[in-house]
């Protein structure tokens, strides 16, 4: 299995997702602000992946903590919550992993500064093993979707690169290839950072899974060719009504998919279900740094001085969406239902 992150003695270990394909490189953050500036310049990335890298760094930080008693953790504790959840807006797994520490710290407060210390830690990688063995379940559930020879389209990465493992979309493509059936994918490139052209395809080769690559704007022509099954995606967020936000470029091909008949699927934990917005206009949606745009790889594709606008992710409505598979089941039309539903089980 691709190690995406892990908790070591040393630090949180990380694999530099900006090098890959050329290059397989681990860092170790040794701190809390050096966590931070991993998930906000996309050393890590996906939205499981980011929420246990809070829940490691939030850790990393109280074990570095210089407190001499209960009080002092307390200063210290709220400036390490507040430095990992300004690092991305969009991704609610990132917040629902603090709010997760922020219960345990609570409730271990009264044991003393050690308990606490040694309750984050255990907390940080258990929430990393629950994430691989949610992912798998979501898999299983998924793949009953997937018929077999089935071509399917995927947009960014939500593979074990964006988690702790095993992958929430592409753990979907990986459950049915494990159930005996022939699949094939088709990789959006996924402009401007590239997650579907360096990281899918690298995951996908390594487990001998039949993977093309095309850029963003030959969807649409495979769509109305008839080559493509079905579309499945990752998520950033889902609001109460099923609206979900996704890497840019989401939300045009769920348009081109409905237009061609061709069914919508999104994987996601239930940690990335957001049930106090009623919809996707109340999502925040961060914009990055117009670099990423105007160059690739170093190499500059703009001219220098022009405007650039660079949304890093997008909203697609609910009607576009065909089914949001989770680790608890299978949500469908009318989502509003249906979600609820879920959480409760």
């Amino acid at each position: 299995m691709i190690k995406t992150i892990e908790w070591t003695e040393a630090g949180v270990v990380m694999l530099d997702q900006r090098l890959l394909p050329s290059r397989e490189i681990y860092n170790t953050c040794s701190s809390c602000e050096e966590v931070a500036d991993a998930i906000r310049d996309m050393v890590v990335r996906g939205a499981p992946a980011i929420g246990i890298a809070a829940a490691m760094g939030i850790a990393l930080g109280v074990k570095n903590a210089k407190a001499a008693n209960i009080e002092e953790l307390d200063e210290a504790f709220l400036h390490i919550c507040g430095e990992i959840q300004a690092t991305r807006p969009t991704a609610v797994n990132l917040f629902w992993a603090a709010e997760r520490m922020k219960m345990v710290y609570r409730r271990t407060r009264p044991q003393g500064v050690e308990a606490v210390r040694s309750a984050l830690i255990r907390e940080s990688i258990l929430m990393h093993a629950e994430d691989v063995e949610t992912n798998r379940t979501m898999g299983r559930w998924g793949q009953e979707l997937i018929p077999d020879k089935a071509q399917i389209l995927t947009h960014c990465n939500a593979g074990a690169l964006a988690t702790a493992g095993y992958g929430t979309a592409l753990g979907v493509v990986r459950a049915a290839v494990e159930a005996g059936k022939e699949i094939h994918v088709f990789a959006d490139e996924t402009r401007p950072f590239l997650q579907g052209a360096r990281l899918t395809a690298w995951e996908l080769e390594k487990d001998g899974i039949p993977v093309t690559v095309i850029t963003d704007s030959m969807a649409g022509y495979f769509l109305q060719k008839g080559e493509i099954d079905c579309v499945i995606v990752g998520a950033d967020r889902i609001a109460a009504n099923g609206d979900v936000a996704n890497k840019i470029g989401t939300y045009s091909v769920a348009v081109l998919a409905n237009e061609n008949k061709v069914p919508f699927f999104v994987a996601a934990p239930v940690s990335t279900l957001d049930l106090t917005i009623p919809d996707g206009s109340r999502i925040p949606i961060e914009e990055r740094s117009p670099d990423e745009v105007r160059k690739i790889q170093g190499v500059a594709v703009t001219p220098a001085n022009v405007e650039v606008a660079n949304p890093a992710f997008d909203v697609t409505p609910n009607r576009y969406i065909s089914a949001i598979i989770t680790e608890r089941g299978i949500a469908r039309p009318p989502f509003e239902s249906s979600l609820r539903e879920l959480i409760k089980k």
